[in-house]
Formats: C-alpha cells, sequence, structure tokens
C-alpha cells in the first residue's frame, strides 16, 4: 500500500493526521531540512513506530531519494537507538547515579560509519529516540546537531516528522485492529 493510500486511510477523527503528513514531508513543511533528511527521519520513526505497512510505504518514499546503503543506515540508527534509548533511559531514570556512571559496554560501531551522512544519522537518532521517550539520548543528538549547525527549525522539524509518523502509525494500527 502506498504512503498516499494509508494517508486516506485514516479515519475522519484523524483528519489532522492526514494534513500534518503531507506538511512534515514536504521541503516546505519540514523547515531546515533537505528532501534526504526528510526521508531518513520518517523512515527511521516508522520503524519506530512498528507499524509493518507504514514502514513499507515510508521505505518506498524514503527510496526515491536514498540510496540502499543511506536506507540501510537509516535503518541503522532505527536499530541502534532501539537498543540505547532502554538502556540510557533506565540509567537516567533510576535514582542511583552510580548506573549512569557506569561504562555501557554496548556496541556502536555503527555510528562511526552509518552509511548515511552524519547529521541525517543523527537527526533520525533524534526523533527515534523522541518516540521512545529517551531524554538522555535526545539531549545528546541535540547537542551534535546544534554544534554542526544545524537550526533549532532543523531539530524541530525532524521531532515534528517523530511526532507525526508516530501518530499515524498508532491510529491506523487500531484503526485496523
Amino acid at each position: 500500500m502506498s504512503l498516499s493510500d494509508l494517508r486516506n486511510s485514516l479515519p475522519d477523527y484523524a483528519k489532522d493526521l492526514k494534513l500534518n503528513l503531507d506538511s512534515v514531508l514536504s521541503d516546505a513543511g519540514a523547515q531546515g531540512l533537505d528532501g534526504k533528511q526528510i526521508r531518513a527521519i520518517a523512515l527511521a520513526s516508522a520503524i519506530a513506530s512498528r507499524y509493518q505497512p507504514l514502514v513499507a510505504a515510508i521505505e518506498a518514499f524514503a527510496a526515491e531519494q536514498l540510496s540502499p546503503e543511506e536506507l540501510d543506515g537509516t535503518r541503522a540508527a532505527a536499530a541502534v537507538m532501539a537498543m540505547n534509548n532502554i538502556y540510557y533511559r533506565a540509567t537516567h531514570l533510576i535514582q542511583n547515579q552510580e548506573y549512569g556512571q557506569l561504562r555501557a559496554g554496548l556496541r556502536m560501531n555503527i555510528m562511526a560509519n552509518p552509511g548515511i551522512d552524519k547529521m541525517s544519522f543523527e537527526l533520525a537518532s533524534l526523533a527515534v529516540s523522541a518516540i521512545n521517550g529517551c531524554g538522555a539520548c535526545m539531549d545528546s543528538h541535540e547537542r551534535v546537531l546544534r554544534k554542526h549547525e544545524i537550526s533549532a527549525l532543523g531539530v524541530q522539524s525532524a521531532l515534528k516528522i517523530g511526532a507525526v509518523v508516530h501518530a499515524v502509525a498508532v491510529t491506523l494500527e487500531q484503526h485496523a485492529a
């Protein structure tokens, strides 16, 4: 099913999601980002949202501008954040500060050479971290992005893409059930 078909299958009560999806996946609605970044963030967000029909539709949308290596880099961002967000959210939320001081010992080699440009990887990681609710990871990725001159509007756009894609996934999954 295409992204357009999925958008059109959203129920009437989710009209705002239909409008927002069109907006955040466009250059005009995702200020501070380019087309490749928009697609990488959308795909990583769909993967994190776990609704397979939406993942497939956004993957087709992303493939319009991303190479196979860049698609894998985006998948890698979603994969490593699925691990990191759980670990770092837990060590941040546990009241015993000792856990935050311990070496994680989790392999994250993909971050050195993810297959997609570093800022797209960071933007995708930020959006996935927002979906997964990891404040420590969001802070870390936001700092890297701002250090590398991604604007506040670019960061906001990544967060909006993650929010809308996740809301669409939740709504479609519930509506299909």
